[in-house]
């Protein structure tokens, strides 16, 4: 529908999802998410149509959205166009009347597909839902992986750990999934916003992959605050929340393997060399504590710099290049484990185990890793979920762990 000065625009101001799929429907990239501990919901698109690469340099960007993959360059969505929206999906105000020409024009498009929504128009819901869905390709790929071949990969993976060629590798591996004919993509981030308040929450599109990224991630990279406060988390070891009889437990009541205490220390320890790498002896740290993420617990470890004491502004960007990829998605030591990574998995990673988020948004920037992970194409989505490998590991537990991961979404969007 063409915009017209004699079209009628709605005095009423569009739900999130309006302005979401206007932004689908342009062919625009856009990243929607929701910070942990917070209720607020925020979106931002890039009017260019692409993504571009670049490397996260916090001091040299501008406001935008990072999306980077376990291995490779990284994507920036520019921030051209920014809104948030309270826990009820409705519009801030003052981000109502956007100041930009393209941006009043973006504005008058949601409303318009507002208008064409809540009318009797032959644009009704469902036909915008099957156009949408229009947009994605759909993947033909089986799944890659039972419980044989994953627990065969992690037995060769024991092997090479007792061989001495690393101390601990992470394995991943997927699950397809054909979606129900009524899954909407912001309603299934909405659950997930609700059902994991202390999680990075992130519904992503990238036009130029015909791709859909929704997660809900409990694992900070690193974030920086508009004090100058610099923070990051070693997490690792998992075991279920949930009791055999459905009881959910306490993370008071959780007691933990020397496997998992390992797995954990692996992490802390390599957060600790990278510190050492650059000089770094005046941190914080907390730790390691049982935190729940989801039906999942886990080991965490948190380490925070104020970074106007240390005279070290570069702290965020610097860390980005060394953390990256972080023991807890790779192993130990790196190059080992990545090389047998890529020996080994029989999938890409793609941007599962890489790093996403808001980069100077309101003078901060918090990049989380991405876990807890779905691709979604058409009406096939691809899940992904890993376990760190010692050789203390048992396959089919870690068979049963990934199964576990995987559920953190399913669970609640299905």
């Amino acid at each position: 529908m063409t915009p017209t000065s004699e079209t009628h625009i709605s005095t009423q101001v569009p739900q999130l999802e309006f302005f979401w799929k206007t932004a689908i429907s342009e062919g625009l990239p856009v990243a929607l998410w929701r910070l942990p501990k917070s209720t607020e919901k925020q979106l931002l698109i890039d009017l260019s149509g692409r993504t571009s690469q670049t490397k996260i340099d916090l001091e040299e960007l501008p406001s935008g959205f990072a999306m980077s993959p376990f291995i490779g360059e990284s994507l920036f969505l520019k921030g051209d166009l920014y809104y948030h929206f309270d826990q009820d999906n409705q519009l801030v105000e003052n981000n109502i009347h956007p100041s930009s020409e393209q941006a009043q024009e973006f504005f008058r498009k949601v409303q318009l597909t507002y208008d064409e929504q809540h009318e009797d128009t032959p644009i009704s819901s469902a036909n915008f839902t099957v156009n949408y869905t229009k947009n994605f390709e759909s993947p033909t790929e089986s799944s890659l992986y039972n419980e044989i071949t994953y627990a065969e990969m992690v037995s060769d993976a024991i092997d090479a750990i007792q061989r001495g060629d690393m101390q601990k590798v992470v394995l991943s591996r997927t699950k397809q999934i054909t979606l129900p004919e009524n899954f909407e993509v912001v309603e299934a981030f909405n659950k997930l916003c609700v059902a994991y308040p202390n999680a990075f929450v992130s519904l992503v599109y990238l036009p130029q992959e015909k791709a859909l990224w929704l997660g809900a991630t409990p694992e900070t990279l690193i974030s920086m605050n508009k004090e100058g406060i610099f923070r990051t988390m070693s997490l690792a070891g998992t075991q279920s929340a949930i009791g055999p009889n459905g009881e959910k437990y306490h993370p008071a009541e959780i007691r933990w393997a020397s496997k998992e205490i390992e797995e954990q220390a692996f992490v802390s320890r390599y957060i600790i060399e990278c510190f050492k790498k650059i000089r770094l002896r005046e941190y914080y740290e907390v730790g390691p504590k049982t935190v729940q993420a989801g039906n999942l617990m886990h080991l965490r470890t948190d380490y925070s710099v104020n970074t106007h004491e240390v005279n070290f502004p570069q702290l965020g960007t610097v860390m980005i290049e060394l953390l990256h990829p972080t023991s807890a998605v790779c192993g130990m030591p790196k190059e080992p484990a990545l090389r047998y990574i890529a020996e080994n998995e029989l999938h890409s990673r793609e941007y599962y185990s890489g790093f996403l988020g808001p980069v100077n948004i309101h003078d901060e920037s918090h990049l989380f890793v991405n876990l807890r992970t779905m691709k979604i194409q058409g009406n096939q989505a691809t899940l992904f979920a890993g376990g760190g490998i010692t050789e203390d590991s048992n396959p089919v537990k870690e068979w049963y762990e990934t199964e576990m991961k995987s559920q953190t979404l399913l669970r609640v969007i299905l």
